[in-house]
């Protein structure tokens, strides 16, 4: 069963927690606590990747825990998921200006309770799915923990924070690695009204940037990003095809695998071009799974 780090209050909507449970499942009929000595048992001498998922995401077990089945990491290996409250119980996302601020405060919650708790992991990496990034960034920029590996996928965040929020973060991780697409709808048109909205609301926002997760960075590029990290066109990615997967498809994509050029967008073992193929439904996430494991090295 998959473990999670959980610091929701509800299951749907509701605030933030004020400590970090520890839970197992693969649904939430089976979802349940454990004790600490389980995690430990979990993660002790191994390499540890937290994963999470984005805003307006109910507690999402059975999400993470089917993507975990898709992911191949190596021996000594141990993932680890993240539930965290950025969904609205009232407003069906539109409370989205807000959820920054949100994922910001579980970070603070986060850092300090990774630091003592995972301090007997071999290594501690993350990767996250929209605006899971703030809430990964926020996390390691509190942490004293060196981080190995990041993955951002679909980054509900500015396309600078790198450079210039989170730059702090970004120098205390080992390798960034990023996946965006310029076919993302909700990253090209909901994400600038949301920041441009938030500009109002909260003194801070930027008004009008492009999102990490749709343009990629901006240059310079941190000396520790790793290229490449645009998804081609051809692929349609949307921003809901990296993680949020029900049933996954089997098996999961041979590795190594890394994002194609765009004028050569296949898909090991027999270089096939998904624009023009009947794949079964989720192999947007078997890649997203198979570039993770990649990268995780």
């Amino acid at each position: 069963m998959t473990q999670f780090l959980d610091v929701r209050m509800n299951p749907v909507g509701g605030e933030l927690a004020t400590q970090v449970a520890l839970n197992q499942g693969t649904t939430l009929a089976n979802y349940a606590g454990i004790q600490p000595a389980d995690m430990q048992s979990h993660i002790a001498g191994q390499h540890v990747l937290i994963a999470t998922h984005g805003f307006n995401v109910d507690r999402a077990a059975a999400s993470l825990s089917n993507w975990e089945s898709l992911l191949q990491l190596p021996p000594s290996s141990a993932f680890v998921g993240l539930l965290w409250p950025g969904d609205s119980v009232w407003a069906h996302g539109l409370d989205y200006p807000d959820e920054p601020r949100v994922a910001d405060n579980a970070g603070l919650l986060l850092a300090p309770f990774i630091d003592a708790s995972f301090a007997s992991a071999a290594s501690i990496s993350f990767a996250s799915h929209s605006l899971g990034a703030r809430l990964i960034l926020q996390t390691i920029n509190h942490m004293s923990t060196p981080v190995r590996r990041v993955v951002i996928m679909a980054g509900a965040i500015d396309d600078n924070t790198l450079n210039t929020e989170f730059q702090a973060a970004a120098a205390k991780i080992g390798v960034i690695n990023v996946l965006s697409s310029k076919k993302d709808k909700v990253l090209s048109d909901l994400f600038p009204l949301g920041n441009w909205i938030g500009g109002i609301i909260a003194e801070g926002h930027p008004w009008w940037r492009a999102a990490l997760g749709h343009t990629g960075p901006v240059t310079p590029w941190p000396t520790n990003l790793r290229a490449p990290f645009e998804i081609p066109d051809k692929w349609d990615y949307q921003h809901g095809n990296y993680l949020e997967i029900d049933n996954p498809p089997a098996p999961p994509l041979p590795l190594p695998i890394d994002v194609p050029p765009q004028k050569n967008p296949v898909l090991p073992p027999a270089n096939v071009d998904p624009s023009i193929l009947d794949l079964p439904a989720g192999w947007r996430e078997e890649f997203s799974a198979a570039f993770a494991s990649t990268r995780f090295e």
